[in-house]
Order: structure tokens, then sequence, then C-alpha cells
């Protein structure tokens, strides 16, 4: 599975992904801090990745039909 990790968590969480083998990304890597939220699930779902996210807004699946979104409160 691969995941993109968004600004609001720890980049340690990615590196600890990739050290279990998963393909991870942060938006910090990819220089896309504050990018609007759809457009960041539109990368997401272009590059089939997961996201990892504390953000709350992504609870609307209404706006956010993406599947595959991780809401955390623990990491």
């Amino acid at each position: 599975m691969k995941f993109k990790i968004d600004e609001n968590i720890s980049q340690s969480a990615a590196k600890f992904l990739v050290l279990k083998g998963f393909n991870a990304e942060t938006v910090f890597y990819e220089n896309i801090v504050g990018i609007d939220d759809s457009e960041l699930i539109k990368i997401c779902s272009k590059e089939k990745r997961c996201l990892i996210t504390l953000d709350s807004d992504f609870t609307n699946t209404l706006v956010y039909t993406h599947q595959k979104i991780i809401l955390e409160s623990f990491i």
C-alpha cells in the first residue's frame, strides 16, 4: 500500500512506514504544504495513495469521496 502523509502528521510517521517496507511520501517532501484539500485528494487518487491526516474536514463524505483516507488521532 502507498501512503501520503499530510502536514499535520509527524514526518517520523512516514519514516516509520518506510522502515516497515511501505511506500510513503509526505507533503513536506513534495513541497505541497498548504495545498487545498481538494487538490491533495486529487493527487492521492492519481497516485493511488492512502492519505493519512488529522484534518477532520476529510470526514465530509459528500465532498471527499476518495475511499483511502485514514484520520488518525494517535500518531
